[in-house]
């Protein structure tokens, strides 16, 4: 799907606070984020996870890594909101 050699590294940050300091909320982006990868036939060839952000090493190039983020921070969203009734896990 991708082509071969192409690689890239991205960070998704929450733009206040530190949404990712619970375990639940951290397993589950990270669950997102591979699950998205499989789905896509994307590369991951690296997960890093702290309290404000994620960052992929992904075998594709820049700007489907930027497509791949924005449909991560789409989902990851909805089901934060949904979920806790809270503002959007990223921020606006």
């Amino acid at each position: 799907m991708f082509e071969q050699g192409q690689r890239c590294t991205l960070r998704l940050r929450a733009v206040s606070g530190t949404p990712l300091d619970e375990p639940m909320v951290r397993e589950m982006v990270e669950a997102s984020a591979r699950g998205l990868a499989e789905r896509m036939g994307v590369v991951l060839h690296a997960v890093q996870i702290d309290d404000v952000s994620i960052t992929l090493d992904m075998g594709v190039d820049t700007l489907s890594g930027v497509g791949f983020l924005a449909e991560l921070r789409r989902a990851t969203n909805a089901w934060y909101e949904g979920k806790f009734r809270d503002g959007p896990l990223w921020g606006t």
